[in-house]
């Protein structure tokens, strides 16, 4: 047990000369970590990592290097990864059938295994080192601090990565002082509403003493975001020195981390990590021998998206239905079981610690004048390099999609990039050089939201994406108020009738007013945002929806009821290969004498013709 300053900073002292040694091989002694992130987990990281030990066991090699697991390294489309140090070699998409041959020519031979390094798509150049990489090269790594680097299951490699000295910090700080360096650092709230977190602070802290909570929002239901996934898979120890910081300044005992249930790595770490904490006396019982205790506990979340409302997030952990409550009151005056609650969701709690640690001064560096710090973004759709990335806010939406994303598959024209999941909007070509901070991209018809970006191209609908994010809330909507329950409803119909060629401009202008109701009389922000998909891509892709409405055309050729596929006669081959694949006979014509042709009453648009084609000859219309 830890039971004061200094025994803290001698075992942080022993951990960081354990950690920096296997860093730089001390001893002779080499070191294999692998991604444990939920992506390289799905393409067998655990069985490669179970190889890579029973191999090294029958090789007599236990006592030259070791193996373990490590956090997201963020490149998700190049996984699995595997790191050799102390050289600091990365290999990526690494198949069982690779273990072998990396410990006998790198880790036996000590030669690089070329096939398995990423190649530069620019220069054809292959790369070794994982800070040569365009994708990490633009990226500072505040809230994913240790992910990729320590073992989130060990907590002495957290203490040697820094781990519990802004806690040490703070203890030694008056409670008013870490809210104000807090506040003072121009860290704003990373779950979508971008409120200074000192600010909320100082309202539960301004309240009587008594019964406080922290919660942390960790019910990420955007489609397409891992952000929190990550960095609680990554580095659960850095979130929970965040909130028992944040107990402490607010004068709160207890803490809850509200996680979905869909996240069971996640979870799993996050209770070692607080098992871990609490038997060497960081969690608990007068925490290093001061006056101030605190426990955390963890309520897992069914998937109802409404629940990443803090609100409704709060009536869940009660055990009542997870629906909104109106506000004022707000939590930070009377939160979950009506005492005082702050709610703040992983990632501004991650960067809590950075700053008690490092200085506020060094946290506000990074970033715009209103938007201090780093964001973590989920970039994700049609965009070459998908992964997790971790920017300066002010980074432009070119370099984010560009410089780190790679650009668009296949050279393809950009079109959009939804940022802010459901609740966000959709940025075009013309928003590109727009630096990204909260004030910004609201500015611009969308918003930061938690940090999904989605990336569209020339082959995606507009229309069709407002139609998608639309289904998803009206499954999502929790249905206590009218203007979300009935209103998202009736949007999603007339986006139905304009995908499928029925509606007139009246419906569009229907459309518009009711966007603007639902906004306007919704009573939480799932409603209050749902319209921006819909407004944001009115704004930008009007001709879309004219296209759509007036000439019964989708000009990129999604939506089905508008779309039909045919076959160009001077290119088709009267192979046949396309009328066998069809699943409804709608194709017919004579083998090498009559080109084919589709009947359009029998073709379900089904697309088998055209991935039969070999010849290019079937065109969509």
């Amino acid at each position: 047990m830890i039971k004061s300053f200094e025994e803290l900073s001698a075992i942080q002292e022993s951990c960081s000369a354990r950690l920096a040694g296997k860093f730089r091989g001390e001893g002779g002694k080499r070191a294999i970590v692998l991604c444990g992130g939920t992506g390289c987990l799905s393409s067998n990281s655990a069985e490669i990592r179970e190889k890579f030990s029973k191999i090294i066991e029958e090789k007599g090699l236990s006592d030259k290097v070791t193996v373990n697991q490590v956090g997201c390294f963020g490149f998700c489309s190049q996984g699995p990864f595997v790191k050799i140090y102390p050289e600091d070699t990365l290999y990526r998409m690494v198949h069982l059938d690779d273990v072998e041959e990396i410990i006998e020519k790198d880790i036996i031979g000590g030669e690089v295994v070329e096939h398995l390094l990423y190649v530069d798509p620019a220069t054809e150049q292959k790369v070794a080192k994982q800070d040569d990489i365009t994708f990490y090269k633009k990226q500072v790594r505040i809230a994913l601090h240790g992910c990729g680097s320590i073992n989130p299951e060990d907590i002495n490699e957290a203490l040697g990565d820094g781990a519990f000295q802004g806690l040490a910090k703070a203890l030694k700080m008056d409670r008013a002082d870490v809210i104000k360096e807090i506040l003072d650092s121009g860290l704003r709230g990373r779950g979508g509403g971008g409120f200074p977190t000192g600010r909320k602070w100082q309202f539960a802290y301004a309240q009587p003493d008594g019964e406080k909570y922290v919660v942390c929002n960790g019910d990420e239901g955007d489609p397409g975001a891992f952000m929190d996934r990550s960095i609680l898979e990554g580095n659960p120890l850095a979130v929970i020195e965040g909130m028992i910081i944040a107990g402490y300044a607010i004068g709160a005992q207890n803490g809850y981390f509200y996680v979905r249930a869909e996240y069971p790595i996640a979870v799993n770490r996050l209770k070692i990590a607080i098992r871990q904490a609490e038997e060497i006396g960081l969690l608990g019982d007068n925490i290093l021998g001061t006056d101030f205790s605190f426990r955390a506990h963890i309520r897992l979340g069914a998937g109802a998206f409404v629940c990443g409302e803090e609100t409704a997030l709060l009536n869940s952990i009660q055990g009542q239905r997870g629906m909104p409550r109106p506000r004022p009151p707000f939590p930070a005056v009377k939160g979950l079981w009506d005492c005082p609650t702050i709610v703040n969701n992983v990632e501004t709690l991650a960067c809590v610690p950075y700053i008690m640690r490092k200085g506020k001064d060094e946290f506000a560096r990074y970033g715009t004048e209103r938007s201090k710090g780093t964001k973590v973004f989920a970039l994700g759709g049609k965009i070459n390099n998908v992964g997790l990335v971790e920017v300066p806010m002010g980074t432009t939406l070119r370099e984010l999609i560009y410089d780190i994303g790679g650009g668009i598959p296949g050279d393809k024209e950009f079109k959009a990039i939804q940022t802010g999941g459901p609740s966000g909007g959709c940025l075009t070509a013309k928003d590109l050089d727009t630096p990204i901070d909260f004030d910004n991209l609201v500015a611009k018809g969308s918003m930061m939201g938690s940090g999904g970006a989605i990336v569209m191209d020339e082959d995606n609908c507009m229309v069709d994406v407002a139609k998608f994010y639309m289904e998803f809330i009206c499954d999502e909507s929790c249905g206590k108020c009218s203007p979300c329950r009935i209103g998202t409803k009736r949007m999603l119909e007339y986006l139905t009738k304009i995908t499928t060629g029925k509606a007139d401009m009246e419906d569009l202008k229907q459309l518009e007013e009711l966007a603007a109701t639902i906004k306007a009389g919704s009573l939480c922000a799932l409603g209050q945002t749902a319209a921006n998909p819909v407004l944001s891509t009115l704004a930008s892709f009007r001709d879309e929806y004219k296209a759509h409405i007036i000439d019964k055309n989708c000009p990129a050729h999604v939506c089905k009821k508008l779309m039909k596929y045919e076959i160009n006669p001077d290119k088709c081959k009267k192979c046949s290969l396309c009328a066998r694949q069809c699943p409804v006979g709608a194709i017919t014509g004579k083998v090498r004498e009559v080109p084919f042709v589709i009947d359009q009453e029998k073709c379900i648009k089904c697309g088998a013709c055209i991935s039969s084609c070999k010849f290019g000859a079937i065109e969509k219309k």
